[in-house]
Formats: structure tokens, C-alpha cells, sequence
């Protein structure tokens, strides 16, 4: 979504860097080009002069002039500022101390309410909850039906008393009563939370009915199911394409309702993202969640200072690590690292456990998308056809099990099967494997510590190139002339050179370090701080998550 202005940033900032100082008129040049840009992205204007004012009085100051590099300390204020008007900090949703928790969705019609209702009632189900979806929108053709299907995908249960509008829009014309011929919202709100307490929901959500523009009877009837529930959060949710219209959009909300929070949909639509940048600071109500797909799972919390990240290309590290966490399985990842570690060869049923892993992370091109650095190469991002895994697995699951667990067995015969029963040629299945014969090359290589074949060692890794050049290896400790010592110092050596490798392992595959549960501090992450990180990497490593 926020290509454009993601582009336009990184110039700007690319140009100021080539800068060996920076001057008052490099920095007014700056902040015009900053200001053009958030222009451009249809960022409301009184949010642009605040920003912008925010900037020049920061970077005006002796906190640039100051600072041993100054075109690296603009960017660190502007990441900042960025992140301020995003909303500041990461705000999870309040719970009731008693549940049930009421959890209203208010917005204009088409913004993707009903969407976002089941992808939150799935969301807030793997959170360990029992919410219930009540559908309390009777006036949009089919608004009940909708809602019914969207839960049974997200297998969460919903409370639909009223069927509300089946026919069209026509027929609430010919009644000559109004909303009222399909049922009162209201009553269908109030119901809805009494079957959550009868049956033991702790979550109420309720998905309301929108207008195609602002009027007084969807402001009226949205504040009276809010008062007479007693909602704890009234979510406004806003279609993140709207630009300029989500400013007028959500302050009317914002007075007529009384908003908690947001929610973003459609982020990845093509939009210049204003509206993502402007609903937090005109309603003063912070960004709680931004839609990412069509998929029940396609929902993340937003975190104001990641979206800034992303924004600056400076990347996304913690959010792609928490989608791994949440993708990989922790028995496969052992069941991996005990089978490298017993020699066994990787096979094709572990590739497509590894497959469906990273399937389940999401889109392919959006994870890359979160890596820093990766604004420069979204020709080769457009260009990736995540196609391409359906045709490997198709080749894949085309073979026996005999042949995925002995690929140098498949001769031309079997090649020609495998091709006919997939849909592909005969030379793309010769590529494939091809490629998986090196892959298994690597995973050998990397067993026996001798680093990635065609790649510099790492630092303090085995294999060639592990050193600096130049510099002599440092001396190993000399080893004791007492045979019983120097068989304990030897026991010892092998014991961490087997912990190593062990870490080093189910790291690789996702199953973290060994006796490291959940909550727990890494304890290597110590080591990490002697690493040379790219500029704006500090942050992932400092404070872990927020």
C-alpha cells in the first residue's frame, strides 16, 4: 500500500545521506520533499503540518547538528515522528473484568465490517477465547447470510434472531416502515450479549449496519446499541483506499458514536495509505488491528512503530518472526533436527512439511516485503509467481513414497510419470531435482559444520573462511598433561560442540532454543550485540517485543 510514498522517502533520505554535513537548507529541502510526499499519499493536511512542524523543530535543533551523523539522525526523527502520528504505542484490545466483553464494529457500508468480524472472532478464538459473532446489520441485502458464512469459515458461533433484508433494498421501500420492517438492531444487540452470558461467550461481537454516507439515523441507531450494551470497544472500521474521505469519515464517528480505536482493511489494496496515516491523529483514538488479505487469518495487530519501519524500508523483523513462530510446527522442527543429527537425508515429505509451513506464514511476497532493504527490488517482488510452489508440490505429491525418500532413484521413466501427472514437462521435473540434490548437498555441508557451499564462513562458524582475513586464528587453550583432566576437557568440549549444533539446528527450523519455553529470554541473546547490523536494526534487538 504505501509503495509510493515508501519510494519517495527513501530518495529523499538516499540524496541526504551522499551529504557529508547537513545544512539548514538541506534539511528545509527535506522536509518539502517529506511534505510533497505525504501530499501525494492523500494524507489529510492539518496531519501533513504537524508532522512536518514536528520535524523542522527536531531536526532544526542540536539533536541534529549534535550527532555524529546527521542525515542518519533525520531519519531516526522522522521514523519517530512517523510512528508518533501512526498512534505511538502498540494498544491491545481491553477486556472486561466481567465478561462478557462488547465488542462494537461501526464504519460506512462496504468498508469490511462483516470481513473483519470473523477474521477477529477467529483472531480472539486462537487467543483462547469463546467469542461469539451477533449479526445486528438488518438492512444490507443479505448483511445475515453473510455473516453466518463468514462465521462457519472462522468457526465462530453467530447469534442471528432476524433475518433482516433477503429481498433487496426494494423491499424495505415497499414495507413503508423503514428498518424497522426487518427488526430492531437494538433489541438484536441487547439479545445477542444475554445468549453470550447464558452460554458462556466471553467475547460479544457485533457487526452493525453501514450507509453509503453520513446520515442521522446510522449515527443514532449505532449510539444507541453502544449505550444500551454497554460496549467496551466501539472499533471503527475504515477502508484504507478512501485517501482524504477517511478524515471527515472518521471524526463524524468519532462524535457521533464515540470511538475506542480503528481498524484498517484492505492494506494490501494499491492506495497511497492516507488514510492510515491521518484516522489516528483526527480521532485521537489509536490504530488496534490492519486487515491484510481476504483470509480469516489475513489480521494483525498494529504496531505504529513496525508500520513506520515499513514505511522507511527499514523492514519488519519481528512481525515475520512472529508469523514463524505461529506457522512452524514445534514437533516437526524436532522431528527435523533429530533426523540431521542421526544422518538421515532431508527427503521430499520434509520439504513439503516446510512447504506447508511457509504457506501458512502467508503470502510469499509479502513476507519478503518485510525484510529491509527489499523497496529497491519490487520489480523482482512483482515478478515472483508463488505459483511456482503449487507446480513443485504438484511434482512432488506426483511421486510414491518410495521415490520421495529415494530421488536418485527416479530414472527417466519415473520422470516422464511424474511429469504426466503433475502437468509439467519432463525438464522441469529434471530441475527440480536437480535443485534438490544440491539442497541436500548443503544440508550435509552444514551437518558437518563446514558452512554453506560457495559462501564465506560465518564468524566464529566452522568451514573455510570463518576468520577475518589477515588475521591468525586465535590459539585454542592447550590441553592438560594429566590424562584423566584432558579426557574431562575433552568430554566437556564435545558436550558444548553437540549443544551447538543442536541449537543451531532447531533454530534453523523453527523450534528455538533447547529449554527455552515461551516467555522466555533467548539466553544467547547477549551475543547478539556484537554484531554489525545495518543502520535502524538496533531497535529489533533492543527490548524484544513491545
Amino acid at each position: 500500500m504505501f509503495n509510493s510514498l515508501s519510494d519517495r522517502l527513501t530518495l529523499t533520505f538516499k540524496n541526504l545521506k551522499r551529504k557529508g554535513t547537513v545544512t539548514e537548507s538541506d534539511l528545509n529541502a527535506t522536509i518539502r520533499d517529506i511534505r510533497i510526499a505525504l501530499l501525494d499519499a492523500d494524507v489529510a493536511l492539518p496531519v501533513v503540518k504537524q508532522f512536518t512542524g514536528r520535524i523542522r523543530e527536531r531536526a532544526l535543533g542540536t539533536e541534529v547538528h549534535q550527532a555524529l551523523n546527521p542525515a542518519q539522525q533525520v531519519v531516526k526523527i522522522v521514523n519517530e515522528e512517523l510512528a508518533g502520528i501512526l498512534g505511538g504505542q502498540t494498544r491491545r484490545l481491553r477486556l472486561a473484568k466481567n465478561p462478557p466483553t462488547v465488542i462494537m464494529l461501526a464504519g460506512l457500508q462496504g468498508s469490511g465490517k462483516t470481513t473483519f468480524a470473523g477474521k477477529l472472532g477467529r483472531w480472539l478464538a486462537d487467543q483462547g477465547h469463546t467469542p461469539m459473532l451477533v449479526a445486528a446489520d438488518l438492512q444490507r441485502p443479505n448483511a445475515v447470510t453473510q455473516l453466518e458464512v463468514v462465521g462457519q469459515r472462522a468457526g465462530v458461533p453467530v447469534f442471528a434472531p432476524e433475518r433482516g433484508n433477503v429481498h433487496g433494498h426494494d423491499a424495505a421501500l415497499a414495507s413503508g416502515e423503514g428498518t424497522r420492517s426487518f427488526g430492531d438492531p437494538v433489541d438484536v444487540a441487547v439479545d445477542g450479549v444475554e445468549e453470550a452470558r447464558r452460554k458462556g461467550n466471553d467475547v460479544v461481537i457485533i457487526d452493525t449496519a453501514g450507509r453509503l454516507s453520513i446520515d442521522v439515523d446510522l449515527m443514532r441507531q449505532a449510539s444507541d446499541i453502544r449505550i444500551e450494551t454497554n460496549a467496551h470497544e466501539v472499533l471503527f472500521v475504515i477502508d484504507a483506499m478512501i485517501g482524504q474521505a477517511a478524515v471527515e469519515t472518521a471524526k463524524a464517528f468519532s462524535d457521533g458514536v464515540g470511538i475506542t480505536g480503528s481498524v484498517l482493511t484492505k492494506l494490501d489494496g494499491d492506495a497511497r495509505g492516507g488514510a492510515a496515516l491521518s484516522v489516528a491523529t483526527v480521532t485521537g483514538q489509536p490504530i488496534l488491528f490492519a486487515s491484510t488479505g481476504e483470509g480469516v487469518k489475513d489480521i494483525e495487530l498494529f504496531h505504529p512503530d513496525r508500520m513506520a519501519s515499513r514505511i522507511l524500508d527499514m523492514g519488519d523483523v519481528l512481525t515475520l518472526i512472529e508469523q514463524a513462530e505461529r506457522a512452524f510446527d514445534q514437533v516437526q522442527a524436532k522431528e527435523m533436527t533429530r533426523k540431521f543429527l542421526s544422518d538421515e537425508d532431508f527427503t521430499f515429505d520434509d520439504f513439503l512439511d516446510q512447504m506447508a509451513a511457509i504457506k501458512r506464514m502467508g503470502s510469499l511476497k509479502q513476507m519478503l516485503g518485510m525484510m529491509p532493504g527489499m523497496q529497491g527490488m519490487r520489480a523482482q517482488l512483482d515478478s515472483l509467481d508463488e505459483r511456482e510452489f503449487d507446480r513443485v508440490e504438484a511434482m512432488v505429491r506426483s511421486m510414491t513414497p518410495f521415490e520421495r525418500n529415494h530421488p536418485k532413484q527416479i530414472n527417466g521413466s519415473r520422470r516422464a510419470r511424474i511429469a504426466r501427472g503433475s502437468g509439467t514437462s519432463v525438464s522441469e521435473v529434471n530441475q527440480l531435482l536437480e535443485r534438490f540434490g544440491e539442497a541436500q548437498k548443503m544440508m550435509r555441508q552444514l551437518k558437518k559444520g563446514g558452512g554453506i557451499p560457495g559462501m564465506p564462513g560465518m564468524p566464529g562458524a566452522g568451514g573455510p573462511g570463518g576468520g577475518k582475513r589477515g588475521k591468525p586464528a586465535p590459539k585454542k587453550k592447550g590441553k592438560s598433561g594429566n590424562p584423566a583432566k584432558r579426557a574431562q576437557q575433552e568430554q566437556e568440549a564435545a558436550r558444548k560442540a553437540q549443544e551447538a549444533r543442536t541449537a543451531s539446528f532447531e533454530n534453523a527450523f523453527g523450534a528455538g532454543a533447547p529449554g527455552q519455553g515461551e516467555g522466555q529470554a533467548d539466553p544467547s541473546a547477549g551475543d547478539l550485540a556484537g554484531l554489525k547490523l545495518p543502520p535502524g536494526f538496533e531497535k529489533f534487538l533492543d527490548g524484544g517485543k513491545k
